[in-house]
């Protein structure tokens, strides 16, 4: 009997720990996505574009194609080469980093240059055309590669984020959840914007009341402003959370301007007003993150137009056929 009670008490005790660890994967988790709120808000604001022009039964069904290939860019394909990156090379996870806080910016401060100097008419923004189900196909597969480099940023945004000192198994499981966390309130949010002007028109159409009817209208006159504020806060976030990696990483690597700098505007400027000071050193911080992070997204343009597409253009140019064969 004894030794039953002593086994039941060495199972209790593995159960503590287990769910000790399961809460410490799950506070790493959640600390880490918060670090990556431009990349995750981008990817909000990016992916309702890829249902536009298909007949509204079949937006929830493509928003979820999107998302199940999210889940397998992270799972299968991302979180590997991050626990052997993490493992094997942790020294790159910085520049890597600092890559992608450089394609954040460049992303955002894009986004502000065609604000001055719209693109010519493309025919994303004409609805689709030809057989839907290849059309359909063509574009879930157009959204998941967009998704991969979002997911690419969000997971080495995620692995920087996590405590040092972490078992492997531990950077899995909190990589892992923080991963699917992020994918979950992504696509709940399109699928919840894509299907809000259906459903305001519903309302607006069947609602007995006056004011339910009076809602679904507000709904419907409200959507697009709604995704003219998503888009806006998505390119503040990308360009202040790409300013922020990169001064970050520039610090880290030896160079302490303008981290420096920031960080002593900032420390005056709370100085000055003592009831707010905490809110007032992330304002100001954020604030000439994202001015240094829209400079320098700027500054990228022509770099990325004149040198990095040419390249990539030449390196997917097929070699030529020799002739006879």
């Amino acid at each position: 009997m004894s030794g039953l009670l002593a086994l039941l008490d060495d199972v209790a005790g593995i159960a503590k720990v287990a769910a000790a660890n399961v809460d410490d994967v799950a506070t790493q988790a959640a600390k880490a996505s918060a670090k990556a709120a431009g990349a995750v808000i981008d990817d909000a604001a990016v992916t309702p574009k890829y249902v536009h022009g298909f007949a509204p039964a079949r937006e929830l069904p493509i928003v979820g194609k999107i998302a199940l290939g999210s889940i397998r860019n992270k799972l299968l394909i991302l979180l590997p080469l991050a626990l052997l990156l993490s493992s094997f090379a942790p020294w790159l996870i910085m520049p890597l980093l600092m890559l992608g806080g450089s394609y954040l910016c460049f992303e955002g401060a894009e986004k502000v240059y065609h604000l001055f100097k719209p693109h010519a008419p493309h025919a994303d923004g004409q609805p689709a055309k030809g057989d839907p189900a290849h059309l359909e196909e063509q574009k879930v597969a157009g959204a998941v590669k967009t998704d991969f480099i979002l997911s690419a940023e969000i997971m080495t945004i995620i692995l920087s984020a996590l405590d040092p000192g972490l078992s492997i198994w531990f950077e899995a499981g909190a990589l892992a959840l923080a991963g699917i966390l992020i994918t979950v309130v992504v696509y709940g949010s399109v699928a919840l914007i894509v299907k809000a002007d259906d459903f305001g028109l519903w309302l607006a159409r069947v609602g007995r009341l006056s004011a339910t009817r009076a809602l679904g209208r507000g709904i419907v006159k409200f959507m697009p402003f709604l995704m003219k504020l998503l888009m806006i806060v998505g390119t503040a976030a990308m360009i202040w959370v790409g300013g922020s990696i990169v001064i970050h990483g520039m610090h880290e690597l030896g160079l302490h301007r303008p981290y420096q700098d920031i960080h002593d505007i900032a420390e005056l400027a709370a100085h000055a007003v003592e009831g707010a000071a905490d809110f007032v050193t992330w304002f100001v911080t954020a604030f000439f993150d994202g001015i240094f992070g829209l400079i320098y997204g700027l500054i990228l343009i022509p770099i990325v137009a004149k040198v990095i597409n040419p390249l990539i253009a030449l390196f997917k140019k097929k070699p030529a056929t020799p002739a006879g064969h």
